[in-house]
């Protein structure tokens, strides 16, 4: 006799339900952050969280706004709704991943309170540093963070408490990045940041809603495959730094047209680079992290040395990636039921690396790019989702 389905609770169906929207949510949040950084909009808005002090943004280049913010940047309409619409969507993302974060501490002694509590300072620093009150507004912030990972410390992951408070905290932790990244004009480091940042919160929410779903796939080398999953994960999220770092310090395109070893140049080179297949290049220069602030890095402030350096590094170790992604394919393959997995890893793959090629060749394009950072997301999203459900088979 079969044992009937167990109903899951109310509150319960309503968190995998947030789980799956925020998870949808975060996706569109990354790529259209993608198509703002690569269309050079990513300073068109010269406060935080306002854009040119409103909450949307100036529909007109003569439209009314504050000189102080105007002598800092002249209003381009075109790019600003990018920068503030981008802003929109991430905060509605915050919103979701509260509510994640709200439904799974209602067990937890004080749970809510303690979310509530961490949300609230967060909020009063805002217009706190809107009124330039910037170390009140960071003591706060810092304070609702404390509590966040305090209490995802001090929890167990029952009802995936831990994990979604953890998630809450890095979403805050990201807010702070994007407001970084506008104050401090787009410091690589801080820009490589908000990158990974975003990554990880979709990461979190893919995991948190494969694990509400609880479908699990029950194989008997479970253990081993999430191993190998865990090692891809590993490597790609070392290749998306580098693609990050390589973005944010404008070197994609450092091995063609305008090269600083050759004038002559018209084409942008693959696999070679300026002509060489191993250039010189100063990778010591490239990887410094910390420049210090207030220096206007849009264009990005590195000689052609230094870019190359990023440039071949994002290329090697795209061949590690390359190679890891599709040893765990074809291992996949060769377990019973995981065809399906294998063939769209492998297909994510072989497209990721075609889009690399393709921007390098083709300059850049504005789509291909946007593409490129796409199927990063869709390569995180197969492997966390691979590491959610992989689970021995139950005994007994």
């Amino acid at each position: 006799m079969s044992t009937p389905a167990v109903s899951k609770p109310p509150a319960f169906r309503t968190f995998r339900r947030i789980a799956w929207f925020a998870v949808a949510l975060a996706l569109c949040v990354i790529v259209f952050g993608a198509f703002v950084r690569l269309s050079n909009a990513g300073l068109s808005c010269p406060d935080w969280p306002t854009c040119y002090g409103r909450a949307a943004w100036p529909t007109h280049a003569g439209a009314d706004a504050d000189d102080t913010l105007t002598a800092i940047r002249a209003i381009e309409p075109h790019k600003a709704w990018r920068e503030q619409f981008h802003r929109i969507i991430a905060g509605g993302l915050g919103v979701f991943v509260l509510a994640l974060a709200l439904i799974a501490a209602r067990r937890r002694r004080h749970g809510i309170a303690q979310v509530v509590a961490a949300a609230a300072l967060v909020a009063v620093s805002i217009p706190l540093y809107m009124r330039a009150e910037y170390v009140l507004a960071s003591v706060l912030a810092g304070a609702g963070e404390a509590i966040l990972l305090f209490a995802a410390a001090r929890w167990n992951n029952v009802g995936l408490s831990r994990v979604s408070a953890l998630t809450l905290a890095v979403i805050i932790f990201q807010a702070l990045l994007g407001m970084w990244t506008v104050t401090w004009l787009l410091k690589p480091v801080v820009v490589m940041a908000h990158l990974l940042g975003g990554l990880t919160t979709f990461a979190l929410l893919v995991w948190i809603a494969w694990r509400a779903t609880d479908r699990p796939i029950r194989l008997a080398d479970a253990k081993r495959l999430r191993w190998m999953v865990a090692a891809a994960l590993a490597v790609l999220g070392v290749q998306i730094a580098l693609g990050g770092w390589t973005s944010a310090n404008y070197a994609a395109l450092s091995c063609g047209a305008g090269g600083w070893l050759t004038d002559d140049m018209h084409t942008f080179d693959f696999p070679r680079c300026v002509g060489q297949w191993w250039p010189p290049a100063d990778y010591r220069e490239g990887f410094v992290l910390w420049r210090g602030i207030g220096v206007d890095y849009e264009g990005g402030v590195l000689d052609g040395a230094a870019r190359i350096a990023i440039q071949m590094a994002h290329r090697l170790w795209a061949i590690v990636a390359f190679v890891a992604l599709l040893a765990l394919a074809l291992r996949l393959v060769r377990t019973p039921g995981m065809r399906g997995w294998a063939t769209l890893l492998a297909l994510l793959t072989f497209a990721q690396v075609t889009l690399g090629i393709a921007n390098v060749k083709l300059s850049l394009p504005l789509s291909v790019a946007v593409l490129h950072n796409a199927g990063a997301v869709l390569l995180l999203f197969v492997l966390v989702t691979l590491l959610a459900r992989l689970r021995a088979p139950e005994h007994g």
